[in-house]
């Protein structure tokens, strides 16, 4: 393999080790060992270290969730319904290493890596969003993953202290959170409509200006 392909085997081996050791060089090398690699070379795979290796954690959940949800899967859900299996998809396969996603949070929560952290967010946002079919390009681009990111992240910190089964809490956690942007997003297109219904005064004017034939 390659080192990009190594990368990709490697990246969904590492939580198990990471429960117990830690994002660290000896879970990197226990994951190595289960494909048989050298653990030299699987730390070139990973050249950042943890970082590294939670960057590609998080880009395997993301590949694993666009074969979950094919088009054909998903283009009967409403939007609401989307998003919300596409994130509660995510989190229960996190589920088995929850305390490899805690720490994996604590080191992203570190001052030299916040910007990658804000980095793996928006893009997780923008893959659910786009695995739930849009395509827009406008600033609603912009918008809808901001939200997303906000309700992600609020439901990944419930999800990590819910013991309860299923996680029954976190799902209606993010039912809310998502009737929540369900009712922003009526509330702008009510506010786009009514600005449409109000008389430009620029138009009035130039129509006394320039009558119509």
């Amino acid at each position: 393999m390659t080192l990009d392909e190594l990368r990709v085997a490697l990246a969904p081996l590492i939580p198990a080790n990471a429960v117990f050791d830690g994002w660290t060089d000896e879970a990197l090398a226990m994951a190595a060992s289960d494909l048989g690699v050298p653990a030299p070379r699987a730390r070139l795979a990973f050249p950042g270290g943890a970082p590294d290796m939670i960057d590609a954690w998080f880009d395997s959940i993301d590949r694993a969730t666009a074969r979950a949800f094919p088009l054909e899967k998903i283009e009967g859900m409403k939007i609401r319904q989307r998003i919300h299996d596409l994130v509660i998809y995510r989190l229960e396969t996190i589920n088995p290493h929850k305390e490899a996603l805690r720490r994996a949070l604590a080191i992203l929560g570190q001052p030299q890596n916040l910007v990658l952290g804000a980095r793996l967010a928006w893009r997780a946002a923008d893959r659910i969003w786009r695995i739930a079919g849009d395509r827009s390009t406008d600033f609603n681009h912009y918008t809808k993953r901001t939200m997303l990111s906000g309700v992600y992240g609020s439901t990944t910190l419930v999800y990590l202290d819910d013991d309860s089964d299923n996680i029954a809490n976190t799902r209606a956690f993010l039912d809310r959170r998502i009737g929540d942007v369900m009712k922003i997003e009526k509330l702008k297109a009510n506010w786009r409509g009514s600005r449409e219904r109000v008389p430009s005064i620029s138009r009035f004017l130039g129509r006394l200006r320039y009558p119509v034939a």
